[in-house]
């Protein structure tokens, strides 16, 4: 079977629509990343737009491209605790607003209409840096017969059972 163009780039599905404004954002996303932060961010900002992009209607016509990816990286570093200095990738999330042009309050107020649009939260296993996932001890928590429990302490078959389970 012949590999797809989606498979060869490993870019998600976007509607051709609203492809022009995704590329925009994401090429401001994508260099944002490479210069402040780490090749983690930049995918998890890429799969933020790629989900915004197809979600229907996509709100990305709509507003500033500038403040789409400010809103993007926001997001994605409020997630991961960009500012609470843990890690090499550290900023404050204000300074991502001027990075991008936008004023605090437009980069804070994009950032959580993204956040209430898709449900995101803190320690959100979906925006959660791959790197990360090991140091956040909530997301592996699962009840078992009435009792939470860390699924890491269980057999290989039953985390497999439990991964399917979602």
């Amino acid at each position: 079977m012949a590999k797809t163009k989606r498979q060869l780039s490993d870019e998600p599905s976007i509607p051709e629509t609203v492809r022009p404004v995704y590329n925009a954002i994401v090429g401001r996303t994508d260099a944002f990343c490479r210069e402040h932060l780490n090749a983690e961010y930049e995918v998890l900002c890429r799969r933020l737009a790629g989900v915004l992009a197809r979600k229907r209607p996509s709100p990305l016509p709509s507003g500033k491209q500038e403040t789409w990816a400010c809103g993007i990286v926001r997001t994605i570093g409020w997630v991961n605790f960009l500012d609470g200095n843990r890690d090499k990738a550290y900023m404050k999330l204000t300074a991502i607003d001027k990075a991008f042009g936008a004023a605090e309050s437009t980069g804070q107020g994009k950032s959580k209409a993204i956040r209430s649009m898709l449900k995101i939260r803190q320690f959100d296993h979906r925006w959660t840096l791959p790197s990360h996932l090991d140091d956040i001890s909530m997301i592996w928590m699962l009840e078992v017969n009435g009792l939470i429990t860390d699924i890491r302490r269980y057999p290989r078959d039953a985390q497999v059972v439990a991964f399917q389970k979602g």
